[in-house]
């Protein structure tokens, strides 16, 4: 897979997680990995991409005695799930275009 899609699919992945309920980086990658593969190195230069762009914020909760950062989406997350399904029907279009043959 294309690398720029896979990283635009990857993000909105991760943030359709966190629509559910927010969450910790193990337990993000445990939920999408029924769905897509993605290891640590690839999930958390997302989570600060995603970070830096509004999309999601960052807090630590205490569990079994250390902090644990977890992440939540924030209305811009939401609005960036949205932005993508639109474009993805505009994808769809293209890829009926080409299986028809044109």
């Amino acid at each position: 897979m294309d690398p720029q899609l896979k990283r635009g699919l990857l993000e909105v992945c991760v943030l359709t997680v966190l629509r559910n309920e927010e969450s910790y980086g193990y337990k993000i990658i445990k939920d999408l990995s029924s769905v897509i593969e993605i290891s640590e190195s690839t999930l958390y230069p997302i989570l600060k991409r995603l970070e830096s762009g509004g999309c999601l914020i960052v807090f630590s909760k205490e569990h079994n005695g250390r902090l644990r950062k977890y992440y939540r989406i924030t209305k811009a997350g939401e609005e960036r799930i949205k932005a993508f399904l639109e474009e993805w029907k505009t994808v769809m279009d293209v890829y009926h275009y080409i299986i028809d043959g044109g």
